[in-house]
C-alpha cells in the first residue's frame, strides 16, 4: 500500500481536522454535529426514493433517473451541490453522469477520472470502497495540485464521497457532496449521503437488471429465429404437436406442400389433408399413441396443394417432461413416394431376377458338370522326384502374397498348380477367378478382365465388374498370359506396379487387394526377343517361376494316375471295373505323351466307356496313333534318348553284377526306385543275367 492509501484509511482514534481529509466507513457517523436528520430530510429522501421507482417503473433512462435524485438532493442540502459518477465497463474509470449543479469547467475532470489516491474524494472512494471525506481540499495532501486548483477556483472547498456498491462489493460508482467552504459534512449531511447512495443503487441494479433481461430475451428471440431457419430449412416436414395431438407448429415445407395455413392444419382429420383410404389408420395410430405414450412409425399419403398424392414416411416421437409426463410430440414426415412407386416394379424385377436365378442355377449345374469334364484332375497325384519339387515350390510360396509364373506344356496341370497355391494360402477363404486368356477375343479382354461401364462401347448396356475386381481379397489365374495384346499388357502391368486400374470407358481409380499367378506355354523371353512380350511385364510376373515337369518325365506316376482316372471315370460310368491290364500300365509307361495329362485323362475316359467287364485296358493302337500326331524330329530323339537309357541302366547292372536292389545295387546307384528300374528294364528288354 502507498503514502497516500495509507493516509486515506481511517484512523478512528484521530481528530477530524478541517484540513486534512478523513476516510470513514459507510454508514458512520461524524463525530461532529450531533442533529439527526431533519423530517424533511426523511420526507424528501422518501419522495425521492418513490419517484425513483416510478420512473424505473415508467421505462426513464439511468441518466434521468440519477439527475433527479441529485435535484432532490440539491434542493434539500443547499448550498451543497451534489454528483454521480459511475464505473466505467473496464473497472478503471469513474464518468460523470449526473448533477445538473456541478461547475463546467469541473466535469472534464470527474469525466473520465482515473481510480486513485491521488483522484480526489471520488477517486480514492472507488479505489477503497469506503466513505472519503476530504475537509479542506486546499491543504489536502491527497489531491494533486492540478486537480486542487481547479476545484477550489469551480468553488468546491470541501468533498465528501460514498461508494456505490453491491452486495458483492461490486463498485458501481460514487455518490458525491461539494461545499464551497472548507468543512466536514453534518450528520444530517452523512446520513442524506447514505439515502441518496442507497437510492442511486436501486436505479443502477434495476437498469442493470432490465438491460440483462433485455439481453436474454433478445438472444432467446435470436435462437428462436435460427431454430425456425434450421427447421425450415429440414427437408423433411417436420411438426409440433400438443400432449393431446393438436396442432402447434408446422415448418415452411408443411405449409408449402398442403397450401393450407396453421390454423386449417387443425382439423387435418376431415380437410382432405390425406389420402380417404389412409384417414382411419392415421387416426387409430394416433390414439393408440396418445394412450400408450409410446413413439409410433407409420405411413400415409399426404394430398399436396395441387390435388397429388405421394407417400409418406411419419415418425412420431414424445417429449417428456422431469416427471415422465408428455409434453409435446414431435413430428417428422419423409417423402418416400419414388421408393414406393418403385416397389412394383421391384416386385417384378424380383420375379425376373428369381427365373433369373433358377436358370443360373440350371446353368451352374452344367457349367460344374462341364468342368468336371474338361478339368484335368481334383488333386495332385504322384510322387516322382520331378513333382515333389514342385509341391515344394508351392509349400514354400503359398503363404506369402508373391506373383507366380507357372510354365510347362499343355495339358500339365498348371491350372490345378494354382489352386493349390490359392487353397494354401491366406486368401484361401476368398474367390479363385481363372481367366483363360487365350479364349478371349483381344478386343474383348481388357473389358473381360477391368469390368466397363454403361456405354464404353457398343453393346455395353450396363456397367459389369471385370474379374480383378470379383477376385478382389482373392487369387486370380491368368492362364496363357503369353497371349495377351500389347496394350492389355500395359493395364496389367499398372495393376501388378500400382494395385489399381480403370474400367473401359471409366474414370475412377479402383484399388484392388488380389494375388496375381499367371501361366503359359511359351517361351517368353523368345515373346520379348520377338516384341510381342513385354519385358517389364515378364519380370514382374515372374517373382516367384514354378516350371511343372511333363509327363514323360514322371514316368513313377503314371501308375497312380492310370488308377486314379479309372476309379473317377468308372464311378461316373457306374461301372464296376477293379483290376488294371498289367500290359496297359505297361503300354503306358513306355508312352511319351505328348498331349501329357490330359491325353492320358482322355484316353482313361475313352477306355472305361468302352470297358465290357471288371478290367480295365488300353488299346494299343490308340497309343500308336497318337504317334503319328508327333513332330518328325521326336522320333529319332525318342530312339536317342531310349538307347542312351539303355546303355545307362546296363552299366549300373554291370557295376552291381546284376543286382537290381540292395544298397549296392543298380537301383541305387541310379537314384531311382527299384521297382522303377524293373519296369524300365522289361521295357527296353534289358537282360540283366547277361550283364553280370
Amino acid at each position: 500500500m502507498s503514502s497516500a492509501e495509507s493516509r486515506l484509511k481511517p484512523n478512528h482514534n484521530l481528530q477530524v481536522s478541517h484540513a486534512a481529509g478523513v476516510v470513514q466507513p459507510a454508514g458512520s457517523k461524524s463525530k461532529q454535529g450531533l442533529n439527526t436528520r431533519t423530517a424533511s430530510q426523511a420526507e424528501s429522501l422518501l419522495a425521492a426514493e418513490k419517484r425513483t421507482l416510478e420512473m424505473i417503473a415508467d421505462g426513464a433512462s439511468l441518466k434521468d433517473i440519477l439527475n433527479d435524485l441529485c435535484r432532490s438532493i440539491d434542493v434539500v442540502a443547499s448550498p451543497v451541490i451534489s454528483t454521480v459518477l459511475l464505473m466505467d465497463p473496464d473497472g478503471e474509470r469513474l464518468w460523470h453522469t449526473a448533477g445538473t449543479l456541478v461547475p463546467r469547467d469541473w466535469l472534464p475532470v470527474v469525466s473520465p477520472l482515473r481510480i486513485s489516491p491521488h483522484a480526489g474524494c471520488c477517486g480514492a472512494a472507488a479505489l477503497l470502497k469506503e466513505r472519503v471525506i476530504v475537509a479542506d481540499v486546499a491543504t489536502d495532501i491527497n489531491w494533486l495540485d492540478e486537480y486542487r486548483d481547479l476545484a477550489i477556483k469551480n468553488g468546491i472547498g470541501a468533498a465528501w464521497s460514498e461508494p456505490i456498491l453491491t452486495k458483492d462489493c461490486e463498485v458501481l460508482g460514487t455518490f458525491a457532496l461539494y461545499s464551497s467552504e472548507p468543512r466536514i459534512p453534518t450528520n444530517a449531511e452523512i446520513e442524506l449521503i447514505e439515502g441518496a447512495r442507497h437510492i442511486a443503487l436501486i436505479a443502477i441494479e434495476r437498469q442493470r437488471s432490465q438491460a440483462a433481461l433485455a439481453l436474454a430475451l433478445e438472444k432467446i428471440k435470436t435462437n428462436e429465429e435460427n431454430l425456425r431457419l434450421i427447421v425450415d430449412s429440414i427437408p423433411g416436414q417436420i411438426a409440433v404437436m400438443t400432449a393431446g395431438g393438436e396442432v402447434e407448429l408446422v415448418n415452411r415445407q408443411v405449409l408449402e406442400y398442403f397450401g393450407k395455413t396453421t390454423e386449417e392444419l387443425q382439423n387435418w382429420a376431415t380437410n382432405n389433408s390425406f389420402h380417404p383410404d389412409d384417414i382411419l389408420p392415421t387416426i387409430d395410430a394416433w390414439k393408440r399413441a396418445l394412450e400408450t405414450g409410446q413413439a409410433f412409425d407409420f405411413e400415409n399419403r399426404g394430398r399436396r396443394a395441387d390435388g397429388v398424392y405421394r407417400w409418406f414416411h411419419v415418425r412420431a416421437r414424445p417429449l417428456r417432461d422431469a416427471d415422465g409426463r408428455i409434453v409435446r410430440w414431435y413430428i417428422l414426415a419423409t417423402d418416400i413416394d419414388d421408393r414406393k412407386r418403385s416397389e412394383g416394379e421391384l416386385g417384378k424385377a424380383f420375379e425376373e431376377i428369381k427365373r433369373l436365378k433358377d436358370r443360373l442355377h440350371d446353368e451352374n449345374l452344367a457349367l460344374r458338370e462341364q468342368i468336371d469334364q474338361v478339368s484335368m484332375f481334383e488333386e495332385i497325384v504322384g510322387s516322382s522326384p520331378a513333382l515333389k519339387t514342385v509341391l515344394s515350390s508351392i509349400v514354400k510360396v503359398a503363404p506369402t502374397d508373391s506373383t507366380v509364373l507357372i510354365t510347362g506344356e499343355t495339358g500339365t496341370g498348371k491350372e490345378l498348380i494354382a489352386r493349390a497355391i490359392h487353397k494354401a494360402s491366406q486368401r484361401a477363404g476368398h474367390p479363385f477367378i481363372t481367366v483363360n486368356c487365350a479364349a478371349i477375343p483381344s478386343s474383348l479382354i481388357a473389358s473381360e478382365l477391368f469390368g466397363h461401364e454403361k456405354g464404353a462401347f457398343t453393346g455395353a448396356m450396363q456397367r459389369r465388374q471385370g474379374r480383378f475386381e470379383l477376385a478382389h481379397s482373392g487369387t486370380i489365374f491368368l492362364d496363357e498370359i503369353g497371349e495377351l495384346p500389347a496394350e492389355t499388357q500395359i493395364a496389367l502391368l499398372r495393376v501388378l506396379q500400382e494395385r489399381q486400374f480403370e474400367r473401359v470407358g471409366g474414370s475412377r481409380v479402383i484399388p484392388v487387394d488380389v494375388r496375381i499367378i499367371a501361366a503359359t506355354n511359351r517361351d517368353l523371353p523368345a515373346a520379348i526377343t520377338s516384341g510381342t512380350f513385354r519385358a517389364d511385364l515378364f519380370y514382374r510376373l515372374n517373382v516367384f517361376p514354378i516350371d511343372v515337369p511333363p509327363l514323360r518325365q514322371r514316368e513313377e506316376d503314371i501308375p497312380m494316375l492310370v488308377e486314379y482316372f479309372v476309379k473317377r471315370y468308372a464311378e461316373k460310368a457306374r461301372k464296376g471295373i477293379s483290376k488294371i491290364d498289367k500290359n496297359t500300365l505297361t503300354l503306358c509307361q513306355s508312352y511319351d505323351w505328348p498331349g501329357n495329362i490330359r491325353e492320358l485323362q482322355n484316353i482313361v475316359e475313352r477306355s472305361v466307356i468302352l470297358c465290357g467287364g471288371d478290367t480295365f485296358w488300353i488299346d494299343e493302337g490308340w497309343l500308336s496313333s497318337q504317334d503319328g500326331l508327333r513332330p518328325e524330329s521326336s522320333g529319332s530323339l525318342t530312339k536317342t534318348l531310349r538307347s542312351y537309357e539303355k546303355e545307362l541302366i546296363e552299366t549300373a547292372l554291370e557295376e552291381s553284377n546284376g543286382r537290381v536292389s540292395g544298397p549296392k545295387g543298380a537301383a541305387a546307384k541310379l537314384g531311382i526306385p527299384r521297382s522303377t528300374l524293373d519296369l524300365k528294364i522289361k521295357q527296353l528288354n534289358i537282360k540283366k543275367h547277361a550283364v553280370r
